[in-house]
Order: structure tokens, then C-alpha cells, then sequence
């Protein structure tokens, strides 16, 4: 028995076999080979099985998303018919006595070139295809499985060296109870799709997973970050016990599905979930949700090789209103940079992303990208109450040219006579710390704030939030950082506006009050964390959260506020 600890991003107990994943080795040597008939035989075999899998994933795709959707994949099938595409590497072969995957890799490279030096846009992107079509082929050339994830059928605890959102969606249909990942931390985004799914997961396990094989016996507590590897029988008996105690609470925290978020007093905060997709609303609605406060849009971004249609978009965000039911949808415009890269934009590689070309700066650069955006939204718009928020604002000026592009779209749509409603709210994140110190201007042009606490405390305390070495330094409960949330508070209390947190602070086990009594109206978080921060509230009268935000504000160092907050919590 082998026992680890490493960071518990969300919780829950999980008891399943391991399933490792390994990482995909596509790198190519430039091979000579004699056999020049059998390496050809190698390329064909590699497109035909290529051909086999594209098939599966076009009716897998238009049985579950839609034909349209599903359209894309027959135009991988016929550039994977082009005798251009195929004879560009048997002939390679031929002619340079080369080995099956360096041909592979040469003619991706030729192909692409070709489709980025044409004039035409459509066929320009083109090339992110030709990048797919050519990795599976050089993936059945190397024996690669296509993807493990897809092929799961019994319960078991992924151990990944890290998960893409893209693989942490595939999880929310498979029987996968937990995950273990060797980099990452409580903000990378694998970790929040997990708590939004309820998936127990640590992450940041680096080389303590080395001994785990594929079969073995795993005990995962997503709360104190230990795993348990083949586990003695004292020890499963005492993990029963817990995992009994934990349904135990479960059922306690049920009791406030159907509830409002409230103090014991009645002071009235609005408890909703975050989402990455629009089937995430589903989670928040079943679990008493009173709204989503933020849909980090980006999420139909990344993962691809193209972008999202202006009807794609709309029918994602169509879908997350309907849901919904009529409560308010947040949906956050695109924010990409930092850690979260969209290929089909190609953006440069900066020294300093988190401090670079991001969000908003994009968005306002890129102007038809993010009119395609806007229309979508305006459009969805009239299927609920949602509402568009602006993300990474610094200054009036963006949020003017944020708004003004806004109004083009609304009079392009009415110009062509489609339907939607220009009668949406617009709010900004606050996460940069000058708009908090501004906020008291900025809220005089929004209809709400969304404090973004993940990179405000970032920012604020001039730590990299996945960088594992100063982890020790990104601390919630710095007094700089609750002044930063207690200014911006007062500001939209004094406009007349609702302040959320939209942050993983929000759903912090005994956050709530805090940030209850900081002055906040409006808490989204997980969806497996609302439960807990309404139960969390109705414990406290409002006059008890303002004596422990007062206490921890005037605190007079991060360590001390967190040794308050731990004795109140007892």
C-alpha cells in the first residue's frame, strides 16, 4: 500500500481501478528504408484505418450534435480520398527511400503551406484540417490508440499528465468517478470542469503517480488531496466510513436545493453556478441553481481547429437560457490568452501572456470575431435573460468600444431583420486591479460587476496562478486582496448594481460569508459548491459576516487573516 498527497481541486471520494494515460509520442525521425512496396502498403493502411475512425465520429457526431455539426468530418474524409493527398507520401517514399510517418509528417507540411499561401479565407483555414487529418494518420502509423477516454466502459479513476477541457467534457459521459493529473492546480481549467461536473479530482501529483499501472486499486479524497494505491483492508473499511459520513452530508445539503441564498437574518444573495457548456446549466438547474453567473464562453472555442459559427454560438447559448428557465444567464465574451489557446487564431507565443494580448484586447482587435459573437448572443437573448459581461477591463474606454461594437451588432441584425433583443444587460469582470480601484467610475457605465478573484489575486499579488514553485504565494485571504473586493463592493452598492464573485473564491468552503459580509450580492461557483455556500450562509446573520470580513480586512498580514478565518470556521 502507497499513499501520496498533492492538491485536492475538487471534492468528493472516489474508490475505482486506475486508468493511465500516457502521452502521445509524435515526434518523427527521418528513417531510411529498402522496402519501398511494404512502406507504401504502411501509408495506405494508415489512411484506410484514418478513414474507418472519421466515419465513426461522423455519425457519433450527427446522432448526438446534428448534422450540420457532423459536415465538417465529411470534408476530412474527401481530402483523405485526394490521390493528391495519398501519392504526396508514397511518392515521397518512393523517391527519397524515407520510412512511412517522416513522409507523413513532409506532406502535412507541404499541404498546409499550400493552403495558407491561397487568397481565399475558406481555404486558407483549410490547413488546420490537413494538421488533423495528417496527425491520425501519423497516429495509426505509430499504433497510437485514437483516444482513451472514448473507449472507457467500467468505472475507473483516470491518471493523466494533465486534461484538456475537451477531455474533461468526454469524462462527463463515461463512468470515470475521479482523476489525477501531474501538473495543474485548483485553477486550471480540467480542475474547474471538474467541480462544475462533481468528478473528484487532485491535481499537481507530478512524478508520485510514476508507480501507478493500469488496473491498481485507488482511494481518491478530492478534499484533502491523498490517494491510497492498492489499499491494506483497514484501510478500505475506514475509507467506507468516511465515504458514508460524506453521503450522510450530502443529504443534509440536499434540503437546500429549492432554497434562496440567504443569511439567518434574510439578507438575500443570489447563489448560481458556473458553466463551460451548455449541458453544465443542466447541473446548476437540477441542483437549485439560481442562475449561472458566468459561461466561460471560450469553451467553444478551444480544442479545435476552426471557429465557432455565428449559429453554433447561438444555439449553445439558446440552449443554456432554455434551461434556465428565465433566470439570469451570464455569458462572458471570449477570453482567450494566458493558458487558454485557440488554434484556429494562430496568436503569437508572448514572453507574458497573462499580461499580454488577451480577452477584450482581442476582442476589440479582431472586430468581425467578436461581432460574430455579439450577433449570436443578441440572438440567444431572446430565449431568456442573459446577459453579456466583458472580460479583462482596465479602463472606460474599453468598455465604450466593448459597447459600441455591441451596438453594431444590434443594428446589423435589425438591418436584416432577424430576430433578437437589444435590450440585454452588460456587465464587466473585475480581475485586474485598477478597475477595482476605479470601480466607482466603471459602475456608472455597466449594469453589473463579476469580480473574477482568480486573476484579481494573481494580479494583486504578482503570482502566476499555475505556477506550482509560488503557489504558497497566492493567497485569497490577503488583506490587499478583500480591500480590492470590499472597494469594488461599495462602488456598485452605491450605482445601484449587483456585485457578483464568479471566481473559485465564491465556492470555497466558508467563503460565502466573507464575502457576504465584503458587500457581495451575487456568488457563482460550481455547481457541486452551491449546496454547501447556501448552507454556508443560513448558518451566519449578516452582521456576523460583516464582523469577520471587518476582521479579516483589518488583518495585518495574509498569514493572520487566515488564522482568523480558521478559528471562526473552527
Amino acid at each position: 500500500m502507497v499513499k501520496f498527497k498533492a492538491i485536492g481541486v475538487s471534492e468528493g471520494l472516489a474508490h475505482a481501478k486506475a486508468l493511465v494515460i500516457k502521452e502521445e509520442d509524435l515526434t518523427v525521425v527521418k528513417d531510411s528504408i529498402t522496402d519501398v512496396a511494404a512502406e507504401q502498403k504502411r501509408v495506405t493502411d494508415a489512411v484506410a484505418n484514418a478513414k474507418k475512425q472519421i466515419e465513426a465520429l461522423r455519425d457519433e457526431a450527427e446522432k448526438n450534435i446534428g448534422a450540420a455539426e457532423a459536415e465538417i468530418f465529411d470534408a476530412h474524409l474527401l481530402m483523405l480520398d485526394d490521390p493528391d493527398f495519398i501519392e504526396g507520401m508514397t511518392n515521397l517514399v518512393e523517391e527519397e527511400k524515407v520510412c512511412a510517418e517522416y513522409a507523413c509528417f513532409v506532406n502535412c507540411e507541404n499541404f498546409q503551406a499550400m493552403f495558407r499561401a491561397m487568397d481565399d479565407e475558406y481555404m486558407q483555414a483549410r490547413a488546420a484540417d490537413i494538421g488533423d487529418i495528417s496527425k491520425r494518420v501519423l497516429k495509426n502509423l505509430k499504433g497510437i490508440a485514437d483516444n482513451a477516454i472514448d473507449s472507457i466502459t467500467e468505472p475507473c479513476i483516470i491518471i493523466a499528465n494533465d486534461l484538456t477541457p475537451s477531455d474533461t467534457a468526454k469524462i462527463g459521459s463515461k463512468p470515470v468517478v475521479g482523476f489525477i493529473t501531474r501538473i495543474g492546480g485548483r485553477t486550471s481549467h480540467s480542475a474547474i470542469m471538474a467541480r462544475s461536473m462533481g468528478i473528484p479530482a487532485i491535481a499537481g501529483a507530478g512524478d508520485k503517480v510514476d508507480g501507478i499501472e493500469d488496473g491498481s486499486d485507488l482511494l481518491l479524497d478530492g478534499v484533502a488531496g491523498e490517494v491510497v494505491v492498492n489499499p491494506d483492508e483497514e484501510t478500505l473499511a475506514q475509507f467506507a466510513e468516511k465515504k458514508k459520513a460524506e453521503d450522510e452530508r450530502k443529504a443534509m445539503l440536499a434540503k437546500f436545493k429549492d432554497r434562496q441564498g440567504a443569511t439567518s437574518d434574510g439578507r438575500r444573495i443570489v447563489v448560481e453556478g458556473n458553466i463551460g457548456t451548455p449541458d453544465d446549466a443542466v447541473r446548476v438547474a437540477e441542483l437549485g441553481g439560481e442562475g449561472v453567473g458566468l459561461f466561460r464562453s471560450e469553451f467553444l472555442f478551444m480544442d479545435r481547429d476552426d471557429l465557432p459559427s455565428e449559429e453554433e454560438q447561438f444555439e449553445a447559448y439558446k440552449k443554456a437560457c432554455e434551461t434556465m428557465a428565465g433566470k439570469p444567464v451570464i455569458i462572458r465574451t471570449l477570453d482567450i490568452g494566458g493558458d487558454k489557446e485557440v488554434p484556429a487564431l494562430e496568436l503569437e507565443k508572448e514572453q507574458n501572456p497573462f499580461l499580454g494580448y488577451r480577452a477584450i484586447r482581442i476582442c476589440l482587435n479582431k472586430t468581425d470575431l467578436f461581432l460574430t459573437q455579439l450577433r449570436a448572443l443578441l440572438r440567444a437573448a431572446k430565449y431568456g435573460d442573459l446577459r453579456i459581461m466583458f472580460p479583462m477591463i482596465s479602463s472606460i474606454e474599453e468598455i465604450r468600444n466593448a459597447k459600441q461594437i455591441l451596438r453594431q451588432a444590434k443594428d446589423l441584425l435589425a438591418a436584416e431583420g432577424v430576430e433578437h433583443n437589444p435590450d440585454v444587460k452588460v456587465g464587466i469582470m473585475v480581475e485586474i486591479p485598477v478597475a477595482a480601484v476605479c470601480a466607482d467610475m466603471l459602475a456608472k457605465e455597466v449594469d453589473f460587476f463579476s469580480i473574477g478573484t482568480n486573476d484579481l489575486i494573481q494580479y494583486s499579488c504578482a503570482v502566476d496562478r499555475i505556477n506550482e514553485k509560488i503557489s504558497y504565494l497566492y493567497r485569497p485571504l490577503h488583506p490587499g486582496v478583500l480591500r480590492l473586493i470590499a472597494m469594488t463592493a461599495k462602488a456598485a452598492n452605491e450605482n445601484g448594481i449587483e456585485v457578483g464573485v464568479c471566481g473559485e473564491m465564491a465556492g470555497t468552503p466558508g467563503m460565502a460569508p466573507v464575502l457576504c459580509g465584503l458587500g457581495v450580492t451575487n456568488l457563482s461557483m460550481s455547481a457541486s459548491a452551491m449546496l454547501a455556500a447556501k448552507a454556508d450562509l443560513a448558518a451566519h446573520s449578516y452582521a456576523e459576516c460583516k464582523e469577520l470580513a471587518d476582521k479579516l480586512v483589518a488583518a495585518p498580514s495574509a498569514t493572520d487573516a487566515e488564522q482568523i478565518f480558521a478559528a471562526w470556521r473552527g
